[in-house]
């Protein structure tokens, strides 16, 4: 059965569908072989070790980061990637947002974000927020049911990757009417 993803396409609904990448090194007992045709996301670690290889394959090729991955030593190459996925590996592991936020504003990636991991439908819009624009959810959880996620806050105070401008700001430029 195929994985499926939930993607935020701009001047679209979040919507569900088939994911179509695979995703490889996640698993470390296993080891990486040849990486079979189509569209594939490697981790960091095997991309600097097999760059050459990866960079002569066909397909769409992409990049995962553990959560202890500095995404600066990627920048240099973030052009190569249709795909950058970061990986949440436990509920309590928030180092993935900033990834997210650096890879945006620092880096200036514009290709797929992607999330995955353990996640909940309730990280999904702090992560919108944070410039991610793809995410797999755990096995428990049903992506269809989680799409609610996005309706939930229509007024958003801070600013983020997402809209950088606060709400006092917005507030302020449009004559302290309700924003």
């Amino acid at each position: 059965m195929a994985e499926r993803l939930i993607r935020l396409a701009a001047g679209a609904a979040p919507h569900v569908e088939n994911d179509a990448w695979q995703l490889i090194g996640v698993d470390p007992s296993q080891p990486v072989g040849e990486i079979a045709a189509g569209p594939a996301i490697v981790s960091l670690a095997l991309w600097n070790e097999r760059r050459d290889e990866l960079s002569a394959r066909r397909g769409p090729l992409g990049v995962w980061l553990r959560p202890d991955d500095e995404p600066a030593a990627l920048a240099p190459d973030l052009a190569r990637f249709a795909v950058v996925a970061v990986q949440f590996p436990k509920l309590g592991d928030g180092r993935g947002y900033s990834t997210g936020v650096l890879l945006r504003t620092r880096y200036g990636y514009r290709g797929e974000l992607r999330a995955f991991g353990d996640l909940t439908r309730d990280q999904l819009l702090p992560l919108a927020r944070c410039g991610f624009d793809a995410f797999r959810l755990g096995d428990r959880h049903d992506p269809e049911k989680a799409l609610a996620a996005f309706d939930e806050l229509k007024v958003r105070y801070q600013g983020a990757v997402d809209d950088a401008v606060p709400l006092f700001r917005r507030r302020a430029a449009a004559g302290g009417a309700r924003a």
